[in-house]
């Protein structure tokens, strides 16, 4: 166990996933494709009793990921302009929280819970993630801590920071009946122009934050292998190739085939994307926002 500010207690290794499928690193599909993907996903493992936990990992291309919330803000529609004008694909994305601009330097890791802890609650199951990737990066010589920055992007109780200066990883989540989303945006390489982006971005959505606090792993400790760093973080999460005892294997198979099928049927993405951008759409169910 390690402590979380606030006294939050964060289990990681053996007692975060205790059965896991990993569905491994991959390039991201297309902004709305992964959004996509992430949310079917989700609701497959809800509609599975008995599915194990899965992660998928993947390096996203230029994408700005906003919150349904931040698509009734009044700047929306200049803030999808700013992220386009960078040749930045603006999304709504399934989880909470406020805007996040991420690339190829990047790593998106969504986990998948089917909630078999009933009594977990959204801070335990922020600080579960938090805590394995803030050890992953630890492990890599960043001093990673588990907390908020004064002035952060997407601010949350729950980033993960270096040196208590700069952001590294955010973290969102998104809870429905019978799953849980916990999806962690990792800087890893040089930022390059993320942070002009977001500065731009929040600007026309009226968010005051201060783009020095806009850090990465490489910031941190200098050139990295991208995907040393990548498997250290998804190892932290107890999600290696080796799976306990007990895992469904009809399901595994199933799961596997639902990502490629999903996958396979690219056309479906622009009604995702329509759904959830269109004037007066509802809600997708979000809780849990940024942390």
């Amino acid at each position: 166990m390690s402590m979380i500010d606030g006294g939050v207690e964060s289990p990681v290794c053996d007692d975060l996933l205790p059965a896991t499928v990993r569905l491994g690193e991959s390039g991201g599909l297309g902004a709305f494709d992964d959004m996509y993907l992430a949310t079917e996903l989700l609701r497959f493992t809800a509609s599975h009793p008995g599915v194990p936990h899965f992660v998928r990992a993947y390096r996203p291309e230029p994408t700005v990921a906003f919150s349904r919330k931040e698509s009734l803000l009044p700047g929306f529609a200049a803030a999808l302009t700013a992220a386009a004008s960078f040749g930045f694909t603006p999304v709504i994305r399934p989880t909470g929280g406020r805007a996040v601009a991420m690339d190829q330097s990047c790593l998106v890791i969504d986990v998948i819970d089917p909630m078999p802890r009933r009594h977990e609650g959204h801070r335990l199951a922020y600080a579960r993630v938090a805590g394995a990737l803030a050890t992953a990066l630890e492990s890599l010589g960043v001093d990673a801590r588990v907390g908020e920055v004064s002035g952060e992007f997407c601010p949350g109780e729950f980033s993960v920071n270096a040196r208590g200066v700069v952001k590294v990883v955010g973290i969102s989540q998104r809870v429905i009946s019978g799953a849980r989303l916990v999806s962690a945006m990792v800087a890893i390489e040089q930022p390059g122009v993320l942070p002009a982006v977001l500065a731009e971005v929040n600007r026309e959505l009226d968010f005051a934050w201060r783009i020095e606090t806009f850090g990465s792993v490489a910031t941190e400790v200098g050139a990295v292998d991208f995907s040393a760093v990548s498997e250290a973080l998804q190892n932290s999460l107890c999600i290696a190739a080796d799976r306990e005892a007990g895992v469904n294997g009809h399901l595994e198979n199933a799961l596997r085939n639902t990502a490629r099928n999903i996958v396979e049927v690219r056309d479906l993405a622009p009604v995702y994307a329509n759904l959830f951008t269109a004037p007066g759409a509802p809600a997708p169910g979000e809780s849990g926002g940024a942390h």
